[in-house]
């Protein structure tokens, strides 16, 4: 695995070329962003891979979201997806034209192996936005990648969401390395995006403990370490505290306990940086998984 930019910026993206076609086999390559109105941001807890294949609550959720979304009339350009499974130096962004479908993971059956989200990709829009947004603590441009493709952080909640695939999609990575009010920075700087037609998709956990999971549980089981971890969190959500959020570690033992390793909160701040203090946040998911995995999710706009 690979471990502010302003609207008057992003003006000067290309125009989107805007054929309408059904499939995304034969979607024009998207080239640029238009105006449009704000589009929601969105933070989806995506638990273990088996959700993507399961009929289960948490798997009907993402698909009735998915039809709820875009049934509001305004289709997304973009799907701009920052999952916990892409970590690298510094920031990168998906750069080809056919991402590949990434199985990140062991152990699981072959029906899982078998999922493919041909979903197109955005070449020129990574590379404008690339030069757009900047790494928060130096300045620099970020980079875009042509290996990685898409991880079962993405796959795995885009697929029921938007099953035809054909939305073009980019995946945005995390630099692990640096502090979590930079990650926090950097969405902040995705907020003017969405009124350029940017649907932005964190995929992480609010709560994500592999080593205290315990099979066969109830979505109302979990420890209590992890109830008031995640409880925290929701408050901090309701109240419109989103900067409060980057500072989750100073919760102690709980944050340790909630994460051993925090590349699962992560994309909850860029989510949260996108968002609006103002917006009215909408819960979803809000139970656990195998007692120590919080799948709350969160809809702002």
């Amino acid at each position: 695995m690979q471990r502010r930019t302003t609207l008057a910026a992003l003006a000067t993206l290309p125009s989107l070329l805007t054929t309408p076609l059904s499939s995304a086999a034969t979607q024009p390559m998207l080239q640029g962003l238009k105006p449009s109105p704000r589009l929601p941001v969105l933070f989806v807890g995506h638990g273990s891979p088996m959700n993507a294949i399961e009929d289960n609550a948490w798997r009907r959720s993402w698909q009735t979201m998915g039809t709820e979304l875009l049934a509001r009339g305004v289709r997304p350009q973009l799907i701009l997806c920052i999952s916990a499974h892409w970590l690298t130096p510094g920031w990168q962004l998906t750069g080809m034209a056919k991402p590949k479908t990434i199985h990140d993971f062991g152990g699981f059956p072959k029906a899982l192996f078998d999922q493919q989200y041909p979903a197109p990709g955005a070449p020129a829009v990574a590379r404008s936005l690339a030069s757009s947004l900047k790494s928060p603590a130096i300045g620099t441009p970020l980079g875009v990648d042509a290996q990685w493709g898409f991880d079962h952080g993405t796959w795995s909640v885009l697929k029921p969401m938007f099953p035809k695939a054909d939305i073009p999609v980019l995946q945005l990575s995390m630099d692990y390395s640096r502090a979590p009010s930079e990650h926090y920075a950097l969405g902040r700087q995705l907020q003017a995006l969405r009124e350029r037609g940017v649907l932005i998709v964190g995929s992480g956990n609010i709560v994500h403990n592999l080593r205290a999971t315990r099979q066969d549980t109830a979505p109302n089981e979990a420890y209590d370490w992890a109830t008031e971890f995640d409880t925290v969190v929701q408050n901090q959500i309701k109240k419109g505290q989103l900067d409060a959020l980057q500072n989750f570690q100073s919760l102690g033992a709980v944050a340790q306990q909630a994460h051993p390793s925090h590349e699962h909160y992560l994309p909850l701040l860029y989510a949260a940086g996108a968002a609006r203090p103002s917006e009215m946040p909408r819960f979803f998911n809000t139970g656990f998984q195998s007692a120590s995995i919080s799948m709350r999710s969160v809809l702002w706009g």
